[in-house]
């Protein structure tokens, strides 16, 4: 990594590498990471970013750019829509309800 100027990176390039593959491979969000690391979210964004761009730019990695994840012919989207029941109180609310129609703001009462 050649230096170009400018601030010293708050994460070494082994860091920098180790949350980029964390990222890729768990999906860890970029808070969690950089709170692993104690960086700010935006400085692990552009980070993994700088990372990945490398990484694509070598040719010893398979990583494809962007371009080759695009330019795809078909697309497959995955829906999971198992129904769920959902869990509901047996109790009848008019065992609860007086009838009254009150607000229940404490304010309100005393005017």
């Amino acid at each position: 990594m050649e230096s170009k100027g400018g601030r010293k990176a708050k994460l070494s390039v082994e860091d920098t590498l180790l949350a980029t593959l964390s990222y890729l491979r768990e999906y860890r969000t970029f808070a969690h990471l950089a709170a692993t690391y104690e960086i700010d979210p935006s400085n692990m964004y552009r980070a993994i970013k700088w990372c990945e761009d490398e990484l694509i730019k070598m040719e010893e990695t398979s990583i494809p750019g962007l371009e080759a994840l695009c330019s795809n012919k078909y697309r497959v989207l995955t829906v999971d829509v198992t129904e769920c029941t959902i869990e509901r109180p047996k109790e009848n609310q008019r065992d609860y309800y007086s009838g009254k129609k009150t607000t229940h703001n404490e304010a309100a009462n005393y005017r």
